[in-house]
């Protein structure tokens, strides 16, 4: 899979309705999560998190999708019951699979 593929893959599960186990399949065994209020150093704790606190009830919206050989972009609008806001992430992905994701966002919209 390209980068942007790996990311569309990852929107797809995380936002739909497939278990969130399925992304232990595009992670690779080197990965990294960062983001502005959690960051997890292996797959596997960054699942156990989501597992712990499912994403539910939210949706999404592509603006852009950026692609080069090595990662994907996508900037997107995020909306939950009560609220929205504007979400990037960076997608670097390494013989196939995600290896690494970096979430940008303004954290004031959730205070």
């Amino acid at each position: 899979m390209t980068p942007l593929e790996l990311a569309n893959r990852y929107m797809e599960v995380f936002y739909g309705e497939e278990p969130i186990e399925s992304l232990g399949g595009i992670f690779s065994e080197e990965f990294s999560f960062k983001g502005p209020f959690h960051e997890f150093n292996t797959s596997a704790e960054y699942i156990e998190s989501l597992k712990l606190d499912p994403p539910a009830g939210l949706e999404y919206k592509i603006i852009e999708a950026y692609e080069n050989e090595k990662s994907a972009c996508l900037l997107y609008q995020f909306s939950k019951p009560g609220m929205s806001t504007m979400m990037s992430q960076m997608f670097e992905a390494s013989n196939g699979k995600i290896s690494k994701i970096i979430l940008v966002f303004d954290t004031g919209a959730f205070t």
